[in-house]
């Protein structure tokens, strides 16, 4: 069985879960958006769903997927000891915009 990581390190399993954010899709839905062939998009959710990332429920001759949370909420409590890297950054980023904005102000 792969790692979150390893599931996460395809791009293709990134865009798919990026796709289900905004609700459960059909197979087909996936691969058109996706520009694949629906035997390769259902390759990479029979990996999605094997690690816990979706979950699937059949409806006729159609099967929807859901993203599931738990997995990347355990991605994200990884990640909590390296926000101070990024939050500082964007904390200056945003100051440096509001500055901007200030500054082009006729």
């Amino acid at each position: 069985m792969l790692t979150i990581f390893e599931v996460l390190a395809l791009p293709a399993r990134r865009d798919v879960i990026e796709l289900l954010r905004g609700g459960p899709k059909a197979v087909s839905e996936l691969a058109e958006a996706l520009g694949v062939s629906q035997p390769i998009m259902s390759k990479h959710l029979r990996v999605l769903r094997d690690a816990g990332f979706v979950s699937v429920r059949a409806d006729a001759q159609r099967r929807w997927y859901e993203l599931r949370p738990e997995p990347l909420v355990a991605v994200a409590r990884w990640l909590e000891p390296y926000r101070w890297m990024w939050e500082s950054r964007l904390d200056l980023l945003g100051d440096h915009l509001d500055t901007m904005g200030k500054d082009s102000t006729p």
